[in-house]
């Protein structure tokens, strides 16, 4: 994708994601495809402003993971790719869906021993809420400080395969009702986040079609990725 426009705020990166419709969320170390560069350094012969934590709405990449998903409705931002974290717009939401998860319910893949009962412990909690930040996940489903690395890598297998996914985060309330420290990320169910349209496109999609659909877009933003990191990027 050499003749991509310059990307010189967050418009720019929007546009160029949306003709993308995916992207690693910064850095291309599993050489598949970056609209962002972790170093400017790395970044394409044009002048830019855009500048990791800067704080910068406009021109801060740290910034657009949090921006994308509160005002728009059409890309997603999660750890997706590599157990990394990355975007995918709505139109090719599908493709991802079908190729990682088909059309099988949480429940059924549970059943066939497709995800671990870790990840059915939050999964569980965070459909019977619809939306839960992290720290209420915890709490929730109850997990204990010895079981924080199970957590988190279940939280990923949740996302890579497709089950839940960020939708923006939220302030800490103490008990006090006042806010305080960092704020937390906000997870749902993909259902929940996309809707009934991307899973009605789901159903109709093989596995196979999607996965070569996927292929031929990673090959024309990057005609020099290997097939089986190829691979790897579409099945998780």
């Amino acid at each position: 994708m050499d003749n991509r426009k310059p990307i010189k705020n967050y418009a720019d990166f929007v546009n160029a994601l949306l003709d993308a419709g995916f992207s690693m969320g910064g850095g291309n170390s599993e050489g598949i495809f970056s609209l962002i560069p972790w170093s400017w350094n790395e970044a394409p012969p044009y002048e830019t402003p855009v500048r990791w934590h800067t704080g910068d709405a406009e021109t801060d990449p740290w910034e657009w993971r949090m921006r994308v998903l509160a005002e728009r409705d059409d890309i997603v931002y999660a750890k997706v790719f590599f157990k990394k974290s990355g975007y995918i717009t709505k139109a090719w939401a599908p493709f991802f869906i079908a190729a990682r998860r088909g059309n099988a319910a949480f429940a059924d893949a549970y059943a066939a021993g497709a995800v671990s009962n870790y990840a059915k412990r939050i999964y569980d909690t965070v459909l019977e809420h619809e939306a839960l930040p992290l720290h209420a996940i915890k709490q929730l489903a109850g997990f204990g400080k010895e079981e924080k690395s199970h957590f988190e890598s279940a939280l990923v297998e949740l996302q890579m395969k497709m089950f839940l996914t960020i939708c923006g985060r939220q302030q800490k309330i103490s008990q006090k009702g006042e806010e305080y420290g960092w704020s937390s990320t906000v997870f749902c169910t993909t259902e929940n986040f996309w809707g009934k349209g991307v899973f009605e496109r789901v159903a109709k999609l093989g596995h196979d079609e999607a996965a070569a659909e996927i292929t031929k877009q990673v090959l024309r933003l990057n005609p020099t990725a290997e097939q089986k990191k190829i691979l790897k990027f579409i099945h998780g």
